[in-house]
């Protein structure tokens, strides 16, 4: 495994993390596909046995089961010190005022439930899950500033943010010498790449680490949907499960997605390759998109050092975490 440092922190974190959405109660929230625990368990043993010492999930997540089982598994394989835990905070987690969003109040009660569910004093990474228009970034950087000092977390991050509004919050925080956001985590793959534009270079420009989510576009990119019609999304998949699933949709489960990864298997095949779904073939899907992500994170180390690429291992066997824990995977997505 190799390891690099959060941003232009200190924190050293594995190049691949376990994101952890996959993982909770499915009569839970809103991601009917999540394993159970007993099934989730041999994901984080075989991260672990792999070199990842990054997890990364959020309160949301099956209602807070997710962390529950994260917590569970992870105190099981490591001790705390030699972990890097994330979570994020801003979902709606009960009913009427308050029960999300990224005011005082809010920030300060989940705060304590997150810790709670994970079986830990502190967090290393807290990140807001989205933008907030009702509270003023003030008085979520401040909270979030008040934590740090409380020792309750590490650092703090954002997720799903634009470019202007991590600007706003690092303007933010240097005005007010507050806690600032050292790293993202936005959507980033072979067939959405608007971050390109201006989230990538304002990231470059004030150290902070990218961490990527969605590498493989929901399972697009690993091919096992070529040829299918946009009207014909496979049941029993996260494109037809739940309330996710009409989000998933429209995202990726549109025809342009589709004609790209028959673009790419047509490339992948020109070299020998293969982008059939199932058996030790379906490697060289994962491979080429990985392969993307890791061309893009060199050309923008080459201006200037200081960022982490972290594509979330996301999958539905253990078998599957093995053979991401590959030294040729690595050598491609490292």
């Amino acid at each position: 495994m190799e390891y690099t440092t959060l941003g232009r922190t200190g924190l050293q974190v594995s190049r691949i993390s376990l994101g952890c959405m996959s993982y909770g109660e499915p009569g839970r929230g809103n991601q009917p596909w999540s394993l159970p625990e007993d099934e989730s368990v041999p994901f984080f043993r075989q991260a672990i046995d792999g070199g990842i010492n990054f997890f990364d999930t959020a309160n949301v997540y099956s209602l807070g089961s997710s962390e529950e089982i994260t917590g569970r598994a992870l105190a099981k394989f490591a001790p705390r010190e030699d972990l890097v835990i994330a979570t994020k905070v801003h979902g709606v987690m009960r009913p009427g005022p308050g029960g999300g969003g990224l005011s005082r109040k809010s920030i300060l009660t989940e705060i304590d439930h997150s810790l709670r569910r994970l079986g830990t004093d502190y967090v290393d990474l807290y990140q807001i899950h989205r933008w907030d228009d009702d509270t003023p970034i003030e008085e979520t950087l401040a909270t979030l500033d008040d934590l740090r000092r409380a020792g309750k977390i590490r650092y703090a991050g954002a997720s799903n943010t634009t470019a202007w509004q991590l600007m706003q919050a690092l303007w933010t925080s240097e005005l007010h010498d507050l806690i600032r956001f050292d790293s993202l985590q936005p959507r980033y793959n072979i067939v959405f790449r608007s971050i390109e534009a201006e989230t990538v270079p304002a990231c470059i420009a004030n150290g902070v680490g990218i961490i990527v989510y969605n590498p493989l576009a929901a399972g697009m990119l690993t091919a096992k949907y070529r040829g299918k019609q946009v009207a014909a999304p496979v049941e029993g998949t996260r494109f037809t499960l739940g309330n996710m699933g009409p989000l998933y949709r429209q995202r990726y489960w549109q025809q342009e997605t589709l004609d790209v990864v028959t673009q790419l298997a047509d490339d992948v095949a020109s070299r020998g390759k293969s982008l059939t779904h199932g058996g030790n073939r379906r490697r060289d899907a994962t491979r080429a998109a990985a392969r993307f992500a890791r061309r893009r994170r060199d050309r923008t180390r080459r201006k200037r050092p200081g960022g982490v690429r972290r594509g979330l291992v996301r999958t539905s066997a253990p078998p599957a975490v093995r053979r991401r824990l590959s030294r040729s995977y690595f050598t491609a997505a490292a």
